[in-house]
């Protein structure tokens, strides 16, 4: 029997908005308020999906179970496929003592601290935020950082405003890939709409962070070295994510950006060494500086080394990113598996869809073609370039899956939960209620990607639970639903620097230990200051020439 998705079933908008609301709201509010681990907040975000969609929206209770199974297994495969795995290459790295040679040799370039951000927070952040995502490039940064002698603030604080404009390609494309799978938006379409977006804001970091750090005359006296970051982050992630995929577009950019700016610091050096560690005219009365720790020299053969793990994942990655390789594993196994009593059970209708539409729901088990499968063997091949035997990879990949176990309990309940939402029809009576802002809602609709980031602490959790409201209110507004996805990927970036997860994350990799509030009062202002820059600029996008040539209806 065919059920048709009810938008307004208590005959009010204002309160089916509200029933709609909830399921969302419980887990922000005990992400956010409460702080509850995120497994126990997302899987009461779930019940209350479940609840609301069988007794409000009057979805049949085994149909809203089978929607959050087919959320469940979509967060294992390919989503929680990819983070396990990258994990357990980082992990392989630091074990052997391969990363720490890596940040000596990063650390070492040189000894001006404005330089160094730009090289260790900026463009190695977005090297790992792109490989791993997740809090690994804040924790690595800071950790760094903190090793060569940042004040804690300094290290927390900048490390967070670095870790901004490759979020939305994090983790190999996460959040980009499962906006697309969960919501059905074009997956290159999505990509490349971000990347219309997010560049000048990877151009434009750069020079934030430093002004942040050292102001604005001692900025202006290392330009051309920002620039350089910059422009080179900025032209690599828009060529990436228009014309290859959303997978490497941080990996592929970030390792463009060091290239450029180490061979620009080669024949180019400030007149004026900075030394200072700490924020320049900010109050740091419970800090004390660091002496300057030097890293130690390595061979370049030891760096080629180091290096090559990473340079493995690339290639691997790359290759299974391309099509006709995508195309060649799922022509030798990608069995499908349609959820029967949900797949075209469900039946979209006005004013969310012009014509009566069907969901399918069918799970694709495509296992030689996911990402994942290919950062897998990367870190095979990685572990036995560094003479691990492959009892000891076994061994550490099982530690790795009992590390991450409660993080791939959480992407399961999450897309669990958006699933249902998506299937119950409450994205759409909320995307119905956004849409009540009009002409403005390409600023708020951004603010919102801002504020689920900032909650949740992922972009890919935010897409996953605002994503299917962006497409319906653009269509009910006659905007482009490819601008509005992307503007919530976009404007969600700039509240990662704010989210209690991160700022966990940085207050323990620097050991500044119950000053989280003094990190979040420094990085609030940058936070919110960015994120209204970016909904301005999607604003512009949806209503004024030339902007307008950037859009992909």
């Amino acid at each position: 029997m065919i059920w048709q998705q009810v938008y307004d079933p208590m005959g009010n908008m204002f309160l089916s908005t509200l029933f709609a609301s909830i399921p969302v709201i419980v887990m922000l509010v005990g992400l956010g308020f409460f702080h509850m681990k995120a497994h126990i907040a997302a899987g009461l975000g779930l019940i209350c999906a479940i609840l609301i969609a069988a007794m409000i929206f009057g979805m049949p209770i085994e149909m809203a179970s089978k929607a959050a199974l087919l959320g469940g297994l979509t967060g294992l495969l390919p989503i929680g496929w990819i983070v396990l795995n990258i994990i357990f290459l980082y992990q392989l790295t630091e074990q052997n003592g391969s990363f720490k040679v890596l940040q000596d040799s990063i650390a070492g370039i040189t000894e001006d601290r404005r330089l160094q951000l730009l090289l260790i927070a900026f463009a190695f952040g977005a090297f790992f935020e792109g490989a791993a995502g997740f809090g690994t490039p804040v924790a690595v940064t800071a950790a760094i950082l903190i090793g060569l002698g940042f004040s804690p603030l300094a290290a927390s604080g900048l490390s967070l405003i670095a870790n901004t404009a490759p979020v939305a390609y994090g983790a190999l494309g996460t959040p980009i890939i499962t906006m697309a799978k969960v919501h059905g938006y074009d997956l290159m379409a999505i990509s490349g709409m971000v990347g219309r977006q997010l560049p000048i804001f990877s151009f434009l970091v750069p020079f934030w962070l430093i002004w942040a750090f050292a102001g604005r005359k001692a900025m202006l006296q290392v330009w051309p070295a920002i620039l350089v970051t910059g422009l080179s982050f900025a032209l690599a992630q828009f060529y990436v994510s228009n014309y290859i995929g959303p997978e490497l577009v941080d990996v592929i950019a970030a390792l463009v950006c060091m290239t450029s700016l180490v061979l620009f610091l080669k024949v180019w050096s400030p007149k004026e060494i900075w030394k200072s560690t700490s924020l320049k005219n900010h109050q740091e009365s419970s800090v004390t500086e660091a002496p300057l720790i030097a890293s130690k020299v390595h061979t370049r053969a030891e760096v080629i080394r180091a290096w090559m793990p990473w340079i493995i994942l690339t290639v691997f990655v790359f290759v299974w990113g391309l099509p006709s390789v995508k195309a060649f594993f799922n022509g030798l196994y990608a069995p499908k598996f349609p959820i029967d009593g949900l797949h075209n059970m469900v039946e979209k209708v006005a004013p969310a869809v012009a014509n009566p539409t069907k969901e399918a729901a069918i799970y694709v088990f495509g296992l030689l073609s996911a990402t994942g499968t290919g950062i897998l063997l990367a870190a095979i091949v990685g572990g036995l370039f560094m003479r691990y035997n492959p009892f000891t990879l076994v061994l550490s990949y099982f530690k790795t899956i009992w590390a991450v176990r409660l993080s791939l309990l959480t992407i399961v309940l999450m897309l669990g939960l958006g699933t249902v939402t998506r299937y119950s029809g409450l994205d759409t009576t909320l995307g119905l209620a956004f849409a009540t802002t009009g002409v403005l809602y390409p600023f708020f609709g951004t603010l919102m990607g801002w504020l689920g980031v900032a909650l949740t602490g992922s972009d890919t959790a935010s897409n996953v639970l605002f994503g299917g409201m962006q497409r319906v209110a653009a269509d009910q507004l006659g905007l482009s639903p490819n601008l509005m996805g992307a503007a919530n990927s976009s404007g969600g970036v700039m509240g990662k620097m704010i989210d209690a997860q991160s700022i966990v994350v940085a207050s323990t990799a620097t050991r500044w230990y119950g000053h989280e509030g003094d990190i979040l009062r420094y990085v609030f202002f940058h936070s919110i200051a960015l994120a209204s820059l970016v909904g301005i600029f999607v604003t512009l996008q949806a209503y004024v020439n030339p902007f307008t040539l950037m859009v992909i209806k």
